[in-house]
């Protein structure tokens, strides 16, 4: 299956979708952090009738998760208005107008309603122009990279010149529905099940991608490689089903062992066939930026990769897992903070729930 004879940029071989971009720029990352800050301790209070059933000591949650504090949204807000606040932070550090956006791709997990597509209400608080293509993508927590792959191939097959993937994100219904449930049941096998909804935070990201010919200011868009496991996709669920009306109560529960062992091992897959088709030395890529889980997934999923942990950077333990957003927040941090530096050689990898595996390569 070839989309471009020139460019080759996805090609389908044995199964295997390879991605190779030559014109691709990610322009600019503008994100918006959540107000409130909320700690594990904080957490640990409201759970202190469920420590004292289950015998616990405080600070297990911290250290299990290597997290100490993550953020809240206030009650009420959109997800819509995050996005929004984000994209025009990307479109200030950009060098491109926003009537130039061809495509807007919002691509968080949390939506503000089933319909209409939420990138409408940030189209609109952007006013990016009617000609611009807007719908949203949901992948669990590779929704953003999934937005990022459609809107570089659209640039690399001449459709559009920049576009533009939004996401936001919230725990904090989620974690307040988990903890109440948590002291109800007082139950060990509830708390296994629904301690990684603790390590949830909330947050809003921009990426801008543009062809080179607009601005080629920014970092390169090498390509990547995709994999799927999903076998494996009832490991972490996050309800109510889409039934008017719902037959469950809002419920998120993960196999985290499961997600863990097997989430590894796809990564490793992925990792192997993304080398090949980067044709890296051994010694790159220079820095990664990974999805933020937490402190045993960083170590277990770079002792597998053979990758030293000087090459990651890790926001998770002051803004927890944010889902989509964990990715291009950490690399724009990273970047702010001098940890990715011109001319490295840097891999994007997202492991998401179903299970999916992204890996992208760029240039900085």
């Amino acid at each position: 299956m070839f989309f471009d004879s020139a460019s080759h940029h996805s090609i389908n071989f044995y199964g295997k979708i390879i991605m190779k971009f030559n014109t691709v720029y990610l322009d600019s990352i503008g994100y918006e952090l959540a107000p409130n800050v909320l700690t594990s301790d904080d957490i640990e209070r409201c759970l202190e009738p469920l420590y004292h059933t289950l015998h616990f000591q405080k600070g297990q949650l911290e250290m299990i998760t290597g997290i100490r504090e993550r953020r809240y949204w206030d009650p009420g807000y959109h997800m819509y208005e995050g996005a929004a606040l984000a994209g025009k932070k990307a479109l200030q550090s950009s060098s491109i107008s926003p009537e130039m956006i061809g495509m807007l791709v919002y691509g968080g997990v949390c939506r503000d309603q089933l319909e209409p597509a939420t990138a409408c209400a940030v189209n609109n608080e952007l006013r990016l122009g009617q000609h611009t293509m807007i719908y949203d993508v949901s992948n669990a927590c590779l929704g953003v990279l999934n937005g990022m792959i459609q809107v570089a191939s659209a640039i690399e097959l001449g459709q559009i010149q920049a576009g533009m993937v939004v996401s936001c994100e919230s725990s904090r219904q989620i974690m307040d529905i988990s903890i109440q449930r948590m002291l109800e049941t007082r139950d060990m096998t509830v708390f296994r099940k629904t301690v990684a909804t603790l390590t949830g935070g909330s947050g809003a990201v921009a990426v801008i991608l543009t062809h080179a010919s607009v601005s080629s200011k920014g970092r390169r868009l090498l390509g990547g490689a995709i994999r799927n496991a999903s076998q494996h996709h009832g490991l972490c669920c996050w309800g109510p089903d889409t039934g008017i009306p719902a037959t469950m109560p809002q419920v998120m529960e993960t196999d985290s062992a499961g997600v863990l062992q097997h989430g590894v091992a796809l990564g490793v897959e992925t990792y192997r066939i993304f080398r090949q088709e980067m044709k890296w030395s051994a010694d790159k890529p220079d820095k990664i930026i990974c999805h933020q889980v937490g402190a045993t997934h960083q170590k277990t999923i770079l002792d597998a990769l053979g990758i030293s942990k000087e090459k990651d950077f890790v926001t998770y333990p002051f803004l927890g897992n944010i889902g989509t957003v964990s990715l291009p927040i950490t690399a724009a941090i990273a970047s702010e903070r001098g940890f990715l530096e011109k001319n490295d050689i840097v891999g994007f990898f997202g492991i998401g729930s179903g299970l999916n595996c992204i890996m992208m390569g760029l240039e900085w």
